[in-house]
């Protein structure tokens, strides 16, 4: 008996790997879940009329056409293949969460209207106002940059100085330590008496909530470093620039790279408030504009951009991390 159940698990295991030979499963699944929501989008009626619906219903046809010819030339593709298969699982989830979501909000109604929107209602946006939010972007973009920019400088400049000079520290260290709890967000009513425009300020409180913790970081990996790699540098005759710039510096880049993440999100937070305080444009302003006339399709609309934005330049930040830090593998 123990030896057909054997025969018969070997047997099992052998089929499913000859399927996985041939056919991408998730791939499959994916493309099953896909084409569940663009049925329950396309063939059943909505509670409340929303536009784009059949245009979205196509889309995720499509979606679900493609992940089924992926499936098919998966398995029979070369190793550049293995992130999509890596994300299979959350492919096969995103179906079952637009169909889910098409449900519970126009078919359904559950979930009503104004206060939530189905896909279709985020499409709809996009297609309609996609002038007025690119517009928004570029706004968002160019504050955000010359926010983080210069935050990140300043935060990399002081940190350093920190780190590396006890004087320097002895008089910052206190002040940032007594500047760095305080939410960004508070000194609005400073930064409106300190600069004359409210895109000064806007600035100036991105710059503040990406430097702090660049500063503080950078100022920690400094002061980590090793002193026997300054001793050994010094008995080589080295000079106090080339143990800042050579030694100090690049064995705390690890340490760095985490303010930078963390000056990153808390940049996006402070941005939207930012933003809210008297702009004409901007990410935060059509946040603030459409919730007040209750139009939340464009809020969900315009937290998905923001959203896909910082997620897109975490992933930039990451892959500049490993070009950099190539050499330290195995150790961050």
């Amino acid at each position: 008996m123990t030896d057909i159940a054997h025969d018969t698990a070997v047997a099992i295991a052998q089929r499913q790997v000859g399927l996985s030979d041939f056919l991408w499963r998730d791939g499959l699944f994916a493309a099953v879940t896909w084409f569940v929501a663009a049925s329950v989008t396309w063939l059943l009626p909505d509670v409340i009329s929303w536009g784009n619906t059949e245009a979205f219903a196509i889309l995720v046809a499509i979606g679900g056409a493609v992940f089924l010819l992926l499936a098919l030339a998966v398995p029979h593709t070369a190793d550049s293949t293995r992130t999509l298969s890596h994300y299979g699982p959350w492919f096969v989830v995103i179906g079952v969460w637009l169909a889910l979501w098409e449900l519970l909000t126009a078919k359904l109604g559950w979930l009503p209207k104004p206060f939530f929107s189905p896909p279709q209602g985020l499409l709809h946006v996009y297609l309609s106002d996609w002038s007025r939010i690119l517009i928004c972007i570029a706004y968002t973009g160019r504050l955000w940059i010359l926010g983080f920019t210069s935050g990140v400088v300043v935060g990399f400049v002081a940190g350093v100085a920190l780190g590396w000079s006890k004087r320097f520290a002895y008089w910052g260290m206190p002040v940032l330590k007594l500047i760095g709890p305080v939410p960004a967000s508070a000194w609005i009513p400073c930064t409106f008496f300190i600069f004359p425009t409210t895109f000064q300020a806007s600035i100036f409180l991105v710059a503040l909530a990406s430097g702090i913790p660049v500063a503080i970081l950078t100022a920690a990996g400094v002061g980590q470093v090793n002193r026997s790699l300054y001793d050994v540098a010094r008995t080589l005759g080295a000079t106090n620039r080339y143990l800042i710039f050579k030694v100090a510096i690049p064995a705390s880049l690890p340490n760095v790279f985490v303010g930078l993440f963390m000056g990153l999100y808390y940049s996006f937070a402070v941005l939207v408030v930012a933003e809210m305080l008297g702009a004409k444009y901007g990410l935060g302003w059509y946040l603030q504009f459409n919730t007040a006339y209750s139009a939340y399709a464009n809020v969900y609309a315009a937290l998905v951009v923001m959203a896909l934005i910082c997620a897109g330049l975490v992933r930039l930040l990451f892959i500049v991390r490993e070009r950099l830090l190539g050499w330290q593998k195995g150790i961050i």
